[in-house]
């Protein structure tokens, strides 16, 4: 188990590196005399076509439903995994993170409201804040190394996994279209075949991912947004082969993913979104209720939703520290949580350019997202550097 963690951990690490160089390298080049190609690649019409049947979107959008429904497949399999025999089975390991997730998603969509209460069109925005990017988190957090005790970086892993959890359940009610009534008959069609593949005990994953191909075309066309399909499909692949009690076919494709979603999906998605042209852009441009409350729910709602439920959930005895954390470092991680991009983002594409809405409300938004998250993270790093142990010991715990 342990180093099942520690292997999860370096991955995403490592991501969250790569992840902050492909967003600014599309920073630059958003603001570089080669954005007309930039763009131009964006735009590229991609179409595909199967008798009767046909796909047609941009690029970026290929990225945003296509790629990311790998994504949200590998947090399904992450999510089944931890609670069927991870760290989220065990209650007492839940409490914390639970707490912190909801104060966490709360109190940023509530500063969000408080500033666009008034605006229909950017009320849609409103979830934008409640994200946690576990990649760029963890990323950031490794640069301390060996001064990070594991219970703390569990501790933020388990809010993203929640923060994950908030994420599906808001995409699936509030950000899907007019159903197809065909469609949702096939994708149903779907999930019977594979309750019955799962219970006759297959083991092979190819049938699984062949009948997800589909379910997904099927999503796709129905008006829910298509990245649910990746989370639903996660759910029947089975955690032991039924005919090799040794081998699990859930944590090999786990494995497999792992590397290309950290190492691709991600910097690639965060590379066609977080192309933000600054460059005609003045300080009142952030004052806007739409950047300003996307900032402030990331950079301030985060901390004080996180570390407020969590304060007051060890307070009253519900929960305790994590293993080798102390009440600054548990601060530290909070603020973290405020670097919302890659979900934030991915969220804001839902939003407002999905729905068709003024485009200044997605470039606001984007805008809002990296202000945000660049402040939760310069902040995280100045008090995780001053309140983690500086010779990586903590309790006698080392977290490498």
């Amino acid at each position: 188990m342990k180093a099942t963690i520690k292997e999860f951990l370096r991955l995403e690490a490592a991501g969250g590196i790569l992840l902050i160089a492909a967003a600014v390298l599309a920073m630059l080049l958003a603001n570089s005399p080669f954005f007309g190609y930039y763009d131009l690649l964006l735009g590229v019409p991609v179409e595909v076509r199967v008798g009767d049947l046909i796909i047609a979107k941009p690029l970026v959008l290929w990225i945003n439903d296509g790629l990311m429904a790998v994504f949200f497949f590998l947090v399904g399999l992450e999510l089944k995994r931890e609670v069927l025999e991870g760290e989220l089975s065990r209650v007492s390991n839940v409490i914390l993170p639970f707490c912190g997730a909801i104060g966490g998603v709360v109190v940023p969509v509530l500063i969000y409201m408080y500033f666009n209460h008034d605006d229909p069109a950017a009320m849609s925005g409103w979830a934008i804040p409640s994200a946690t990017d576990i990649a760029f988190s963890l990323g950031l957090l490794s640069l301390f190394s060996n001064r990070v005790p594991v219970g703390l970086k569990i501790f933020l892993v388990s809010v993203a996994i929640f923060d994950d959890i908030a994420a599906i359940v808001i995409i699936a009610i509030f950000y899907s279209g007019e159903l197809s009534q065909a469609s949702m008959l096939t994708a149903a069609a779907c999930l019977v075949v594979l309750t019955i593949m799962n219970r006759r005990g297959v083991s092979d994953i190819s049938p699984y991912l062949w009948v997800g191909l589909i379910m997904w075309v099927a999503v796709l066309k129905s008006g829910v947004h298509a990245t649910l399909a990746g989370v639903a499909l996660a759910a029947f692949i089975p955690m032991q082969s039924s005919t090799e009690p040794s081998r699990s076919p859930l944590r090999e494709l786990e494995s497999d993913l792992h590397h290309i979603v950290a190492f691709a999906i991600l910097p690639i998605f965060a590379f066609v979104n977080a192309g933000v042209s600054v460059t005609n852009m003045e300080f009142i441009d952030l004052l806007h209720p739409v950047p300003l409350g996307i900032a402030l729910g990331l950079f301030l709602g985060k901390q004080i939703g996180i570390f407020g439920t969590c304060w007051l959930a060890i307070k009253l005895g519900f929960a305790k520290l994590p293993a080798g954390a102390s009440w600054g470092s548990l601060y530290g991680v909070a603020i973290l949580c405020g670097v919302g991009f890659t979900m934030s983002m991915f969220i804001g594409s839902l939003a407002f350019e999905s729905k068709g809405t003024d485009m200044n409300l997605l470039y606001d938004d984007r805008v809002g997202t990296i202000v945000g998250s660049v402040l939760s993270a310069g902040m995280a790093y100045l008090v995780l550097h001053l309140t983690l142990p500086k010779n990586g010991r903590k309790n006698g715990k080392v977290s490498n």
